[in-house]
C-alpha cells in the first residue's frame, strides 16, 4: 500500500486501525506496555489490602467511605467506556464527525468522574483529616486511587491531542490505529476501576 493510499480517507478498508503494518506494530507494543501496566497495579491493589486495616486509630474504611458518589462515578466511567465504543464504531464506518462527536462525549464524562474523584479526596481530607501523610491506609489508598486518576488525565490529554491534531486532516489510515490504541487505553482504565470500586469500596464497606 502506498504512502498516498494511508493517507487517502476514501480508501478506508473496514479496519482501518489493522489496515498496515505500521498499525499491526502499534497494536503489538501496546499490549507489551499494558502488560507492564497490568503489573504495576497489581503491585499497588497487593499493597492496599495488605495495609487497609493499618488506620493508625484514625477512621477505617467502613467509616469513610460512602458508596454513593462513587457509584456516579463508577457510572460516568462506564458510560464513557461505552461512548468511546461508539466512537470507534463510526471511525471502521468512515464517519469522522461522528466519530468525532462520541470522542468528545468520551472526554465530557471523563473530566466528570475526575470532578467527582477531587471532590472524594476534598472531603476525606476537610472531614476526616484523612490524608497521604495520617495512615499506612491514607498512603495505600491515596496512591492507587490517585494513580488511577493520573491515568485518566493522561487518557483525556491523549483523547483531546488526536482530536484537535487530527480536526482537519480527517481519518486516514495513519491515524486510525492512534485512535483505536487510545480507545483501547481507555477501556483498560475503566477494568482498573471495576477492580478499584470492588476491592476499595464495595470490600472497604462490608469489612
Amino acid at each position: 500500500m502506498s504512502h498516498e493510499d494511508v493517507l487517502n480517507p476514501k480508501k478506508m478498508p473496514h479496519d482501518p486501525e489493522r489496515a498496515t503494518l505500521e498499525g499491526r506494530n502499534k497494536f503489538l507494543g501496546f499490549w507489551f506496555f499494558l502488560g507492564g501496566e497490568t503489573v504495576l497495579f497489581a503491585s499497588l491493589f497487593g499493597t492496599y489490602l495488605a495495609l487497609k486495616d493499618s488506620t493508625a486509630g484514625g477512621p477505617g474504611t467502613e467509616e469513610l467511605f460512602g458508596l454513593e458518589l462513587v457509584f456516579i462515578m463508577t457510572m460516568l466511567l462506564l458510560t464513557s467506556s461505552l461512548t468511546s465504543v461508539y466512537a470507534m464504531y463510526h471511525m471502521k464506518n468512515n464517519d469522522f464527525k461522528k466519530m468525532q462527536v462520541w470522542l468528545g462525549v468520551t472526554v465530557l464524562l471523563g473530566f466528570a468522574f475526575l470532578g467527582c474523584e477531587l471532590y472524594e479526596f476534598y472531603h476525606y481530607i476537610h472531614h476526616y483529616e484523612f490524608t497521604f501523610r495520617s495512615s499506612a491506609l491514607g498512603s495505600a489508598f491515596y496512591t492507587l486511587v490517585g494513580f488511577h486518576g493520573g491515568h485518566v488525565t493522561f487518557g483525556l490529554f491523549w483523547i483531546l491531542a488526536l482530536m484537535i491534531r487530527n480536526a482537519k486532516r480527517g481519518l486516514n489510515l495513519y491515524n486510525a490505529p492512534k485512535f483505536y490504541i487510545a480507545s483501547l487505553y481507555w477501556h483498560f482504565i475503566d477494568v482498573v476501576w471495576v477492580f478499584i470500586f470492588t476491592v476499595v469500596y464495595l470490600m472497604g464497606k462490608v469489612g
